[in-house]
């Protein structure tokens, strides 16, 4: 067994009309949503740029010049892409990416045109900024947050100018707004649409699940999570998923580069696993048992906190002079809010328990 860099070792030369395009592959391009491709790939159709000296000139920029690099992996795979015949001749088009903290809007994404004819867009995840990890909670209690109708007006402006089949893909939330993308399009942009795949990417509010869209598309969603998924079991999901075997532990499974491939597929489990399975009962009964309003009140007031300091990034919150100015905001903070916190704590032990 091996992971997705192992993938491109042992099938990078096989050129896709020798091996169809497969899971494994899209998990590869959603990937390549993470990489701040800035003044490298234009940003609509014309123009496209091949994959792989656009990744040499981007490996070549000094590190300040390529933008915030979510992990060292993100550029081994871009290298191996690189180098790979299967991906290289690949081109990349229309990139986007938004980010208005006022808004709370964290969005990106890339169209690859593989040069079958076809083409798959990929929408980036959850950056790792404090705004990005607040939009994901807006999730609990919004209909829409801002990045899902982003990806709903990306999807419908790719396919004023692209009339042939459409894939779609993500990681983490970049699952998530690929299936909302999706979902949202007129019936016209649905049919060009093949497959969605969302890798580990949170599950969805009443609204959007009651969506013709979502409904029409529900056999043509692809979605995949680790055994011991956390973050692709939250919300609701009612498209089937694929569990994908780690070599990592718990959360840290996340991670797109812990799952485990042999051949030209994931190693594939019946299930997730028991540890998973409790995580998930407790949170669904945690959620089920908050109003919209309690729920919209905790994520606020807890984002604010964190705020407080000087932290932009989910990390920097977590540092010793952010966390002292987050307790410093707590004396200013309105009671009632702090009190709606801590019942909704009290709630989720609660919940724990019931599912322990």
């Amino acid at each position: 067994m091996g992971n997705l860099l192992d993938y491109l070792a042992w099938r990078g030369d096989l050129p896709l009309e020798h091996i169809p395009f497969g899971a494994v592959d899209a998990l590869a391009l959603s990937a390549l949503a993470y990489i701040h491709w800035e003044g490298l790939v234009p940003d609509g159709l014309e123009g496209g740029v091949l994959l792989g000296p656009t990744a040499e000139r981007y490996l070549s920029l000094p590190e300040g010049r390529r933008g915030r690099c979510r992990c060292g992996q993100d550029l081994e795979l871009l290298r191996a892409m690189a180098e790979a015949s299967r991906f290289s001749t690949m081109k990349l088009a229309c990139y986007a990416d938004r980010f208005v903290p006022k808004d709370e809007t964290q969005f990106a994404a890339l169209a690859v045109l593989p040069g079958d004819g076809s083409a798959f867009l990929a929408f980036r995840g959850t950056d790792g900024t404090l705004v990005g990890w607040k939009e994901d909670f807006n999730l609990s209690f919004l209909d829409l947050v801002p990045a899902q109708m982003e990806a709903a007006d990306y999807v419908q402006n790719f396919a004023r100018d692209f009339h042939g089949p459409m894939r779609l893909g993500g990681h983490s939330k970049g699952g998530n707004l690929a299936v909302a993308g999706a979902a949202l399009c007129p019936v016209r942009v649905r049919d060009q649409i093949r497959a969605v795949f969302s890798f580990d990417g949170p599950g969805f509010n009443p609204y959007l699940l009651s969506r013709p869209g979502y409904q029409e598309l529900r056999t043509r969603f692809h979605s995949y999570v680790p055994k011991s998924s956390v973050v692709g079991l939250l919300l609701t999901h009612e498209e089937p998923h694929t569990v994908v075997d780690s070599d990592q532990e718990g959360l840290f499974q996340h991670d797109l580069y812990s799952w485990q491939v042999r051949g030209p597929d994931f190693v594939r489990l019946d299930e997730v696993d028991a540890g998973s399975r409790v995580i998930d009962r407790t949170l669904k009964d945690w959620l089920a048992g908050l109003t919209s309003r309690q729920r919209e009140t905790v994520v606020d007031t807890l984002f604010e906190l964190l705020s407080s300091g000087d932290a932009k990034m989910v990390k920097e919150a977590l540092e010793p002079k952010n966390l002292a100015a987050a307790l410093h905001s707590m004396k200013e903070a309105d009671p009632k809010d702090l009190l709606t916190v801590a019942v909704s704590l009290a709630q989720l032990a609660r919940s724990a328990l019931r599912a322990l």
